[in-house]
């Protein structure tokens, strides 16, 4: 994991079904499965070129008594996991689970923000964080999306957190704008208004191209709801849930 200050720096995946969650992942993104090594604790890291993309871990009966579910999850680093905490709390977020260690690797806390969308803080124990990838590389996240009941509020929450920055604004018709939000300057997401869904992210994860990994999604029992669709900027995407039924997407430059 990286500590990169106010950026996503790490993504992870809640599944009922490791094993199974595994391989349909390295099959439709082409990520390496390893396990990571944690002393009582089953944890998978997903890897795009040996390089760290996210993890895997089992949902609990405990954390589904809680109300979990299965999904993904962003990480955005932060100096101080236990001031940003507090910071949302006081911005109108909810603290799911309050500031806590992983021993040799962070500090980490699961929040969500006023409307109900949930990501993590981190800060972990490494002294030089990995390097970021190059935009749009295969196998890491080329774009973030949020839906939410009310992108304004989010858009300030968000930005007063973090210092993240407007970037273009889409017309998007009877769906409204798609706010595109820009993190030292570069895009790196959306924001827009959805009555349809619960609040959430959405990671978009790059492929080399679109049509093959599709094909991939539905070999392994996923399906595609959305897509494939050209997008601003000529890259192609789609929009999928994988065989438990949690949301993803996929971006690759070619369809």
């Amino acid at each position: 994991m990286s500590t990169l200050r106010d950026k996503f720096v790490w993504y992870e995946l809640l599944t009922r079904e490791s094993t199974a969650a595994a391989a349909f992942y390295s099959s439709v993104i082409g990520w390496g499965v390893k396990d990571a090594g944690m002393p009582e604790m089953n944890y998978t890291l997903l890897s795009a070129q040996d390089v760290p993309v996210a993890g895997l871990m089992e949902l609990t009966q405990a954390a589904s008594d809680m109300g979990a579910r299965p999904s993904w999850i962003g990480y955005i680093g932060v100096t101080d996991v236990d001031a940003v905490t507090g910071a949302v709390q006081a911005a109108g977020g909810a603290i799911y689970v309050a500031p806590r260690d992983i021993p040799a690797v962070g500090r980490f806390a699961v929040v969500s923000d006023p409307q109900g969308a949930v990501f993590a803080l981190f800060h972990g124990q490494e002294e030089s964080p990995r390097p970021e990838a190059a935009p749009m590389a295969v196998g890491h996240v080329g774009w973030r999306e949020l839906s939410t009941s009310d992108q304004a509020g989010a858009f300030t929450f968000y930005a007063g957190l973090f210092g993240w920055t407007k970037g273009d604004a889409i017309d998007m018709g009877p769906m409204g704008v798609y706010q595109i939000f820009a993190i030292d300057g570069v895009p790196a997401g959306g924001m827009m208004t959805r009555t349809d869904v619960a609040p959430g992210w959405l990671y978009y994860f790059t492929v080399a191209g679109i049509d093959a990994a599709v094909a991939r999604v539905g070999a392994g029992g996923g399906q595609v709801v959305h897509g494939p669709q050209q997008v601003p900027g000529g890259s192609w995407i789609v929009q999928c849930v994988d065989p438990q039924g949690v949301p993803f997407a996929l971006v690759g430059a070619v369809r």
